[in-house]
């Protein structure tokens, strides 16, 4: 594992429950990472596991806000222009643009799981104004499982936690395709709503 991302991780060590939740504000290393890094922190007896799973989400979310409030307030010439600062290119936000435009609010939990998608999705719900109440929910509703499932695997895999990514492959793939479904499904029932009204 490349030298910055171990220093950045023992820095966030020290800082516990924070740590967690500041590593997934600032997103400067996959969340996968963290999360795995977490679990085995928790493994160590450095953590416990509820807590470092209210850190996650609670940090997971808190980023998703700061792109929804950035797509609220700047709009897309904004984002366009300062958005390669927090990693988010102009592809990244055409693909959630597109997503959030034909399949609608619903997308904003069942994009969490895609890769490529899920980190600018918050950036169109926020440049339509969803409502930040619903676009909170769905987002806990998303960062939960997520953060429950690399923790769990990080402590699991203990001292190996660094190997997260290729044994959460098996368990990402059934998550990914169910969000897909579930996506679909909210999709169907918008849709019908809106040609029997």
């Amino acid at each position: 594992m490349a030298d910055y991302i171990s220093s950045i991780l023992e820095f966030l060590s020290h800082l516990g429950y924070f740590g967690i939740a500041l590593g997934l504000m600032i997103e400067i290393i996959p969340s996968e990472i963290v999360l795995g890094y977490g679990g085995y922190m928790i493994s160590q007896g450095h953590l416990n596991f509820i807590g470092a799973v209210i850190a996650g989400t609670i940090g997971g979310t808190i980023a998703q806000l700061f792109l929804y409030w950035a797509g609220y307030y700047g709009g897309r010439p904004f984002l366009e222009k300062y958005g390669k600062y927090i990693l988010i290119k102009k592809k990244h936000i055409d693909v959630a643009e597109h997503w959030f435009e034909k399949y609608g609010a619903g997308v904003i939990f069942s994009a969490r799981f895609i890769p490529v998608v899920r980190h600018a999705i918050s950036i169109p719900a926020g440049i339509a104004k969803m409502p930040a109440g619903k676009f909170t929910l769905y987002t806990v509703a998303a960062v939960l499982p997520w953060s429950i499932l690399f923790l769990y695997l990080g402590k699991v895999l203990g001292n190996n936690w660094s190997h997260i990514k290729e044994v959460a492959h098996p368990y990402v793939l059934p998550l990914i395709i169910a969000a897909i479904v579930l996506g679909a499904i909210y999709f169907l029932v918008k849709r019908t709503k809106k040609t029997t009204d």
